[in-house]
């Protein structure tokens, strides 16, 4: 099986990520090969795929719980869960702090976690105020302790390769993110 993958990929300047959970026989009934420019590297050992993930990131909705479709895979080629923890390792993108997260938290959750502190006078409040109470009764870290979610963020290096490469993100599909 691996030889009929390698003869879809022989030209490709870096071989594709195949998870392991990947149906090969199904697969190869109608297999649609990854392009070979999606797997050709960038600066910084960068792929195509890296360039997409940053451009996500840029739009503040992408977080540690954002779930990876399989174009990840199919069309990109690679383990996107681990290509994110390199451009985080790179200086690409920084995971943010507990309050820099915030706003990927709902009105309840963060009623709840005031309510844990014996803060009342919640149901006034609106999110800007609920904001300013969680930052005056809460360190980080005890913030941190009430939830997991957090937000990426990119960095000036993420926004430069990002725009330095800015045909890949034009030639990708657009979706309404």
């Amino acid at each position: 099986m691996n030889t009929i993958v390698e003869t879809f990929y022989k030209d490709h300047q870096v071989k594709p990520f195949i998870s392991p959970e990947r149906d090969l026989d199904t697969w190869l009934q109608n297999p649609k090969p990854v392009p070979k420019r999606n797997m050709e590297l960038l600066t910084d050992d960068l792929l195509a795929r890296d360039i997409l993930l940053l451009w996500r990131i840029q739009f503040g909705t992408f977080t540690t719980e954002t779930w990876f479709t399989k174009y990840f895979e199919y069309t990109y080629s690679i383990d996107a869960p681990k290509h994110l923890k390199t451009l985080v390792e790179k200086g690409y993108a920084i995971i943010e702090t507990a309050f820099d997260s915030l706003d990927h938290l709902n009105a309840t959750m963060k009623m709840n976690v005031l309510k844990s502190k014996g803060i009342t006078g919640l149901s006034k409040m609106k999110a800007a105020d609920l904001n300013q109470a969680l930052h005056d009764h809460f360190s980080e870290k005890e913030l941190a302790s009430h939830f997991s979610i957090r937000g990426y963020k990119l960095t000036p290096k993420g926004e430069e390769i990002l725009e330095q490469y800015q045909d890949i993100v034009d030639r990708h599909p657009k979706k309404n993110l």
